[in-house]
């Protein structure tokens, strides 16, 4: 089970006995920051006895280009895990301690840069708190007490009806021409809430940055690797009679595991698989729970982190260029990421974090912060953002639920404020964050396609802002009661602020505007 960050706590899991944009851009200039580095000479010895390294080589998209920089990796201690020619990305090896400034002075390479700070071995989420569970005792009360047409579990549901997905439902629960892509931790496919939308033809695992396209290679490594098949029910949970029902239960969802087996870090080789695999399998859309790890923010100025914010943003526009259109947590730090410093003291996150100030308009969340991508911020029950996420006027989009424990809904059973949804082995459970935020923007931006079929991932955003419900900035920003004011919400005009970006995504709109 990955260690706890900034962007991820904990969350709630249940049995249930049947069996986790205007968005900041960075185009990266055509050559490295460090283009200048001259590297120390490393003794044979030392270079055999260093632990090997992932890199990520970006180099111009051409075919000759490519080539000449493979055969510069190997003659710099380096092996090609895969080279992804459409975008210019090379996943490389190395054990070389200078390989990353030897390979940055390579003619057609024009940033490159280490994807971790620890050995490789034999991922970072958005979700805030650990599962809790619904007991049998109160799955089957909810069942016997379950309202005709409504799913067993769902009024326990207040966040379906908190953007009208459940009326949306009614008259519309998505087409089965629309795939949502899970970038996650794995989907638990065999989850009789998710088997019937799930597509395994669009599935794969990404770990280590080449797609394994086996049979089950996108199920979770275990069941506590929950996350992503939490956030797959809250998108396309069928409305089959068992369990809970997502925000667009007519649509399809397929897995995209990127999170390492090892320690659940989700690094930027990975990614970059993911993004060109969805693009090249025509998923429409992607839902991003996690930040790219090891660094919470990526500075430019650094080289490898900026060579990781080129590869990942390569892999995005590509997709978006493909057709797809992205959707990301806005992270559970509640940072204001439109602030003029930000003190991260999670990073890197794969050995041991050293406390540094940020600017978050010169160091990235990624992919929450690159061009085109949707950035969700997390709501609870009363439409007010949830304490934990992440805001910034200019950055946030639009709100989603995500649960709060502060927020406690007043018409469900269970009086739980988190979001209820599917877990590995046929279980549900409980969890908060953005990244349940994010799944339910997803699933409305998938009633978009489905109502709207030829719209691009431009034309998707446009509609999933313009038909979002409008939310004012809060008066006094206090939802603990502590008497302490927790945030500040900017106005941003035209509707807009820095909680809620243009407002809070409405499902029922997407069914019939």
């Amino acid at each position: 089970m990955a260690h706890l960050r900034s962007r991820r706590r904990t969350a709630l899991a249940l049995p249930l006995g049947i069996a986790l944009a205007a968005s900041v851009g960075f185009l990266p200039g055509a050559a490295s920051a460090a283009s200048n580095e001259s590297p120390a000479p490393v003794s044979a010895q030392a270079a055999k006895d260093a632990p090997a390294l992932a890199y990520v080589v970006n180099t111009r998209a051409d075919h000759k280009t490519i080539q000449y920089v493979k055969k510069a990796i190997a003659e710099n201690g380096g092996s090609v895990v895969v080279a992804y020619e459409k975008i210019g990305v090379i996943v490389a090896h190395s054990s070389n301690p200078d390989f990353g400034k030897q390979i940055r002075q390579v003619r057609g390479v024009q940033t490159a840069g280490a994807t971790r700070t620890a050995p490789l071995t034999a991922a970072g989420t958005t979700e805030d708190g650990a599962p809790t569970p619904l007991s049998k005792a109160a799955a089957k009360s909810l069942k016997a007490a379950a309202a005709p047409g409504d799913e067993p579990l769902e009024a326990d549901q207040w966040d379906l009806r908190a953007i009208g997905a459940d009326k949306a439902a009614k008259i519309n629960p998505g087409s089965r021409n629309v795939t949502v892509g899970v970038i996650d931790t794995g989907v638990d496919d065999t989850h009789p809430d998710l088997a019937p939308n799930f597509s395994a033809s669009q599935s794969a695992s990404c770990v280590g940055g080449k797609a394994d396209t086996s049979p089950g290679a996108w199920r979770p490594a275990n069941k506590d690797s929950y996350h992503g098949t939490h956030v797959a029910g809250e998108i396309a949970a069928a409305r089959n009679g068992v369990g809970v029902a997502g925000v667009a239960p007519g649509v399809k969802v397929s897995g995209i595991k990127v999170a390492d087996p090892v320690n659940e870090l989700f690094y930027p080789e990975s990614v970059v698989c993911a993004f060109v695999f969805a693009a090249d399998h025509d998923v429409e859309i992607t839902n991003n729970s996690y930040y790219v790890d090891p660094w919470l923010y990526n500075c430019k100025d650094d080289p490898d982190q900026r060579a990781i914010v080129d590869a990942v943003n390569r892999a995005q526009l590509y997709a978006q260029r493909k057709g797809t259109l992205s959707l990301a947590s806005a992270g559970n730090s509640n940072h204001d990421l439109d602030s003029d410093a930000i003190v991260d003291t999670s990073s890197p996150d794969d050995s041991t974090p050293v406390p540094r100030t940020i600017d978050p308009h010169e160091c990235l969340d990624v992919p929450t912060q690159l061009p085109g991508v949707v950035t969700v911020s997390a709501t609870g029950v009363k439409d007010l953002k949830s304490i934990y996420s992440s805001y910034g006027k200019g950055v946030i989009d639009v709100a989603a639920p995500g649960g709060d424990k502060f927020q406690i809904p007043a018409d469900t059973p269970s009086k739980n404020g988190r979001i209820l949804s599917t877990m590995p082995g046929g279980e549900y459970g409980w969890l908060q964050g953005t990244s349940m935020a994010s799944p339910h923007a997803a699933g409305v931006a998938a009633l978009i396609k489905s109502t709207h079929p030829k719209a691009g991932p431009a034309e998707l955003q446009r509609l999933l802002k313009k038909q979002a419900d409008k939310l004012s900035c809060p008066e006094s920003y206090d939802p603990d009661g502590d008497g302490d004011i927790d945030a500040i919400c900017q106005d941003g005009g035209k509707n807009k602020n820095g909680f809620y970006g243009s407002g809070l995504v409405d499902a029922l709109a997407a069914v019939k505007k």
